[in-house]
């Protein structure tokens, strides 16, 4: 049974007077309507009805008589939000609120006093801003791949919403623990050519006008003194997701004044690599000190057996968002048990959850109420196939269906052409074409830069990885079906079966099951919800190192988990492939909650295993609990960040550096890895160089302990890199380089040096 929102149903006419607003709100969103003073912060968990208590406050307010509506300014984060925002203040009698997202506020701004103050019209606003970041890569001689294009430009927006310029780029990405596409140097270099480009051409990008708006009110007192008396009310949607650059507008915007209302959920912060931070939310007591703090902790979404796993889950959460963890109460009728099934590999898991929904559908759930969620958009073939061969329509949100995504369409392409020569293309390690399908599609992906490791980067170009592992992955079981069939397998063959799964999936589907990522699914519910792939390496991903990376993951499940009504399925697959080995584990964030698991011990151990997957896990523990603690050289504070125990300091503390051999390092691995046809970054990071520079190592046994050189690394560079500490040649011997001190041992978290196969990342 579907429960509603008290009062949730539209008003038939807007309601007679102010007290009629509030008829149908809880007592909590009572509270928050009625609380027309600032400064307010509402804390309001996953189903609580937030948005229908601020525009209630705001209603009320208006109709009171205490805010007039072209004096309030409500801030959210999508066009979507702000929209659905504005429709409910009207359905509440209620016109003339300014109901927008931070960028579309700050745009009308710039519109109305950019020719008043600055004169002329507003620089042109490019919506896009790839080609142009593509232009300036090319003027640094850099070529890039167009899901690299799109991982640069994601950093260059990341560097924008966090105030950091191009010449603190570098130093900003090692502090942040960013895992960069390209070397932080290159990097840099494209951020500021692409800014030179836009003055050039007079133009501005999204970012630029939060960047403008804050200059103009920042420097012409007297337009922030008009917005100001414009705007006497603000609310802010979402507040968890705010960046550095929007905090500082809505500083602007409110001057010494408190009036504003903002809502959130630490526990929902899933942005954080856009720049997003919960601070602000989790702060606003101590920057308000005089705040009303209401709570929503009353769940009118998901059935009690979901609330009570939404929970649990964050019980076990640590760090300062989980200390700030709401407790939900469902207000819902009991429904089933969330369903937790082990499957022996990744297409029984898809099959399995295809038949399960076709249960669902045969029972009288609409396929539109149904999703099934992952963590990476690559996961969604098998489930896009197992849902055609269970004759179940699907629609894919946040991401190209497979088959139409350009890295498959290329390799489609390629795969033809090497059919229609009569097989496949030379594998490059053989130096000769090879016999099994599955090498021969290797060979021809080969030519586009795939290889059999995945990629040390994140983003777009793993997730190109994905795509063409899955074509591999595809031949394999293809190959081997057929075999099992005593039939051949060979190229055109496999091209046949391609082109067939394709054309299948282009049968349209109006009522469809939803396929999405966890990320793309925020902000939407279903009566059904199938969280699928829930291993160690997939949640937590890989990439999520530090504690408050794996925190983040676990608030991304709980996301998942709140999407939820009333069915909910939690499943994992123990092998890739059908009689793979059967090397993976559930989830940690399972434990203590499937049924026959108990809770996984110790903060640290919880919060190191991504790297290694599953089997990884326990022997990093295991590493870590054995390995002597590492203290600041400076201070002698024990040291616990990634970033802090590579340079042995605190970030605190004052560096060492010798800037001198720094930029000696950086122009002798610019060279060695133009010579080597590499990104710089895959010689040395830059937080290595950095780490060198400020304690020289004196030995090679030295220059192996700092983190990110390793074994292979060190017979590789090290003498050069001893030659550039010391002043000596590459052969000097370790008796004529100047002696240091010992140094602690500095290995990755993973136990990996820096770009090993294990740092393989995905978002």
């Amino acid at each position: 049974m579907q429960v509603e929102l008290p009062g949730a149903s539209p008003f038939p006419t807007a309601p007679r007077d102010a007290e009629a607003v509030l008829d149908g709100l809880d007592p909590e969103q009572r509270a928050v309507a009625t609380a027309l003073q600032g400064p307010v912060c509402v804390l309001a968990g996953a189903g609580t009805g937030k948005t229908r208590a601020i525009t209630h406050r705001i209603a009320y307010g208006v109709r009171s008589g205490v805010m007039q509506p072209q004096r309030v300014l409500a801030v959210t984060f999508t066009a979507r939000a702000a929209g659905e925002m504005r429709g409910r203040l009207r359905q509440l009698g209620v016109e003339g609120v300014q109901a927008r997202t931070f960028h579309a506020a700050a745009l009308r701004q710039l519109q109305y006093f950019w020719p008043r103050v600055i004169g002329g019209d507003v620089p042109r606003l490019i919506e896009r801003k790839v080609q142009l970041v593509a232009e300036a890569a090319g003027r640094c001689r850099l070529r890039l791949e167009r899901t690299e294009l799109r991982d640069l430009t994601g950093e260059i927006e990341w560097a924008k919403v966090t105030q950091t310029v191009p010449e603190d780029y570098p130093a900003a990405a090692v502090k942040a623990g960013r895992e960069t596409p390209r070397d932080p140097a290159e990097i840099r270099q494209v951020y500021k050519v692409y800014e030179e480009l836009k003055r050039d051409r007079g133009v501005i990008d999204f970012e630029d006008v939060l960047l403008l708006a804050v200059g103009v009110l920042d420097e012409r007192p007297e337009v922030a003194e008009q917005v100001r008396s414009q705007y006497q009310h603000f609310v802010v949607d979402e507040y968890q997701d705010v960046s550095p650059l929007q905090q500082r507008l809505l500083d602007l915007w409110l001057g010494s004044r408190s009036s504003v209302c903002v809502v959130g959920d630490a526990s929902q912060t899933i942005y954080s690599f856009t720049g997003a931070t919960p601070d602000y939310l989790l702060g606003f007591r101590s920057r308000h000190p005089d705040a009303e703090v209401i709570k929503l902790v009353r769940d009118y979404r998901s059935s009690p057996q979901v609330v009570n796993l939404a929970n649990g889950l964050l019980s076990q959460a640590r760090g300062q968002a989980a200390q700030h963890r709401l407790e939900l109460v469902s207000q819902r009728d009991p429904g089933p048990e969330p369903a937790y099934v082990e499957y022996p590999d990744e297409p029984a898991e898809a099959e399995g959850t295809a038949k399960r929904i076709r249960a669902l559908l045969d029972s009288g759930v609409r396929a539109s109420e149904v999703a099934v969620l992952f963590r990476v958009n690559a996961q969604s073939e098998v489930y896009e196939q197992a849902l055609a061969d269970q004759g179940i329509a699907y629609q894919l949100r946040g991401a190209e269906r497979f088959f139409e995504r350009p890295e498959v369409r290329e390799a489609g392409m390629l795969l033809r052409g090497a059919a229609r020569a009569g097989g496949g293309a030379v594998d490059p390690l053989l130096d000769e074409a090879p016999e099994r399908l599955a090498d021969q599609v290797r060979a021809v992906l080969s030519t586009r830069g795939f290889s059999p490791q995945p990629p040390s980067g994140s983003g777009a170009v793993r997730e190109r990885w994905e795509s063409l592992a899955a074509l591999v992955r595809l031949a394999e079981d293809f190959e081997t079906a057929r075999h099992a069939a005593e039939q051949p397998a060979n190229l055109a063959e496999y091209v046949a079966e391609l082109d067939a799964r394709a054309a299948a999936q282009h049968a349209p589907a109006v009522e469809g099951v939803t396929l999405a990522s966890l990320h793309s699914a925020k902000g939407l519910e279903w009566d059904a919800v199938f969280l699928v792939g829930l291993t160690e390496g997939m949640m937590p991903i890989t990439y999520a190192k530090t504690d408050e990376q794996v925190e983040e993951e676990r608030r991304l499940l709980y996301v998942g988990v709140t999407r939820a009504r009333e069915h909910l399925g939690l499943s994992w697959a123990l092998a890739r492939s059908p009689g793979g080995r059967a090397s993976r584990n559930p989830s940690r964030f399972l434990d203590g909650l499937r049924p026959g698991s108990a809770a996984r011990g110790g903060a640290r151990g919880a919060g190191r295993a991504g790297a290694a997957g599953a089997a990884g896990a326990g022997r990093e523990g295991r590493a870590s609990r054995s390995r002597s603690p590492i203290k600041c050289r400076v201070c002698g504070r024990v040291l616990t960040e990634a970033v802090e125990r590579k340079l042995r300091r605190c970030e605190e503390c004052p560096s060492s550096l010798d800037e001198g051999l720094y930029e000696r390092l950086r122009d002798w691995r610019s060279r060695e890895a133009r010579d080597q046809g590499l990104p710089a970054y895959c010689v040395f990071t830059d937080a290595t160089l950095i780490a060198i520079a400020e304690q020289p190592p004196g030995s090679a046994a030295e220059l192996g302990q700092i983190s990110g050189v390793g074994r292979a690394k060190l017979d590789k560079y090290g003498d050069a890199v001893l030659s550039l500490c010391g002043g000596v040649g590459p052969t000097a011997t370790p008796s004529e380089r100047p002696e240091q001190g010992d140094i602690s041992d500095l290995w990755d978290e993973n136990g990996a040096s820096e770009g090993s196969p294990e740092d393989s990342p995905e978002k």
